[in-house]
């Protein structure tokens, strides 16, 4: 066994028996990854291995989380196994942020919509598209996804987004999708859509309130714009 190895640590240093003893948040990231990794390799502990996996990431959990299993394999010491373990753990702590802001789910703002979608959208390498049903308080019934696409665009349908507003006796909705490219900017498509929406919300007396094009690093709102 390798002098590195965990095994060799003071006890009150190996990240198990630290979590145990200190508890969970005197760990640092690479303490944790080093958990979830279980072992390293012959001269790397399972911390010195997280380490070089988060300088892979620039030591951004963010970054981190949008590593593919390929990513994760090109460090030594993280196989298939490994890597769908980290990953399955960061999709946790995203689904964790998405119970959170379930007390909170009244929209009264673009940025409410913007946190509200960040755990189903945020990392995406394609685009989605979603739609927020809304009850006449404009607290959110349901958060519906209407369709997936490419890395350029996706295909969203008036009469399947209608279809579940009026399924879920929703009076208001607000539209939402990402633009993987981070381009904030609408396309042409995105406004004769969000007009087409717009006007069939005024037909069936389901008004859109918003359309929101989220990206990584901020969004656009039709509604914050004047487009509406």
């Amino acid at each position: 066994m390798s002098e590195l190895s965990i095994k060799s640590w003071a006890e009150e240093d190996r990240p198990r028996e630290k979590l145990m003893l200190k508890g969970k948040s005197t760990l640092s990231e690479a303490e944790l990854i080093g958990i979830l990794l279980g072992s390293g390799t012959q001269r790397l502990s399972a911390v010195d291995v997280a380490k070089l996996l988060l300088n892979q990431a620039d030591n951004s959990l963010n970054r981190l989380a949008r590593f593919g299993i390929k990513d994760y394999k090109k460090i030594k010491g993280i196989g298939e196994a490994k890597a769908i373990t980290i990953i399955s753990a960061l999709e946790l702590g995203n689904r964790r942020k998405s119970e959170a802001k379930e007390d909170l789910q009244q929209i009264t703002c673009s940025e409410d919509v913007y946190e509200l979608m960040k755990p189903h959208l945020l990392d995406l390498p394609h685009e989605e598209f979603w739609v927020i049903l809304l009850n006449r308080a404009n607290y959110v019934i349901k958060k519906e996804s209407v369709s997936k696409g490419g890395v350029s665009g996706t295909v969203a349908d008036p009469k399947v987004i209608f279809k579940k507003a009026v399924d879920e006796m929703s009076s208001n909705i607000i539209l939402v999708h990402n633009h993987p490219s981070g381009r904030l900017k609408p396309s042409q498509a995105d406004i004769q859509l969000t007009h087409k929406m717009r006007e069939g919300g005024k037909i069936l007396d389901i008004p859109v309130l918003d359309h929101l094009i989220f990206s990584n690093h901020g969004y656009f709102s039709f509604a914050d714009e004047g487009l509406f």
